[in-house]
């Protein structure tokens, strides 16, 4: 099974509440994986919380088109 994320909410300044097709329900921090000049402006809160889901590619994506694979968001530990 492809894993992808189906719903992904908000629950702190870095932070989603994530479900995942497979069943799997967790909160991450996602500190760790924004490294890089993409990921820069995900470090404001404020921007942090655009994210949505896309319903094709099942990511997390933000309006600069920054986003995750659900694997390295599912292999993060719970927050």
């Amino acid at each position: 099974m492809i894993l992808h994320i189906i719903q992904a909410e908000v629950c702190g300044p870095h932070s989603l509440e994530v479900t995942f097709n497979n069943g799997t329900h967790k909160r991450v921090n996602l500190v760790p994986l924004l490294d890089g000049p993409v990921f820069a402006p995900l470090h404001d809160p404020a921007y942090f919380a655009r994210v949505v889901v896309d319903p094709v590619l099942g990511t997390v994506v933000w309006p600069n088109e920054a986003d995750l694979a659900p694997e390295a968001i599912h292999n993060l530990p719970t927050d």
